[in-house]
């Protein structure tokens, strides 16, 4: 079973771990105070927790490459123009966006979000997405008549 979306809100400084956890996330925000890095290599390291392929898959190998490479910040206007981030937020405004991000997810019907989420990360590869999509509608369907029928 796939869980919920998970978000990460970053606001500060998100290095090394930090930026690798951020970017495990489904979707990240940041505060326009958010600065984001990997600086294992300068450290004679290298990012060992996961971060590397979805920085990859975000960014492309080159500016992946460069960004770790050099050890350097990703400020928030660049991390979303990278599409490193969704979005960014004045820190003052911080409260009222995450709330007004957030509820529409937490409102979803229970598996709804998990069922959208198996979907979209295959859809660029599978030969089957319309086979997969009724399936999940069908799971989806079914779950919405078993809660209104109180599970007859």
């Amino acid at each position: 079973q796939v869980p919920q979306a998970t978000v990460a809100l970053v606001q500060g400084h998100a290095i090394g771990a930090g930026f690798q956890l951020a970017l495990a996330c489904d979707f990240m925000i940041v505060a326009d105070d958010a600065k984001l890095a990997m600086r294992e290599t300068s450290l004679g390291l290298v990012p060992d927790l996961g971060g590397t392929a979805p920085l990859v898959a975000k960014v492309g190998y080159g500016r992946a490459l460069e960004i770790c490479a050099r050890g350097r910040y990703v400020e928030a206007d660049e991390a979303v123009r990278l599409g490193i981030a969704i979005d960014q937020v004045p820190v003052n405004d911080w409260p009222a966006y995450t709330a007004h991000l957030l509820e529409p997810i937490l409102a979803a019907m229970p598996d709804a979000v998990s069922e959208l989420k198996a979907l979209l990360s295959g859809a660029a590869s599978a030969p089957d997405q319309m086979a997969r999509e009724r399936s999940a509608q069908m799971r989806r369907l079914l779950a919405l008549k078993a809660l209104m029928t109180g599970g007859a």
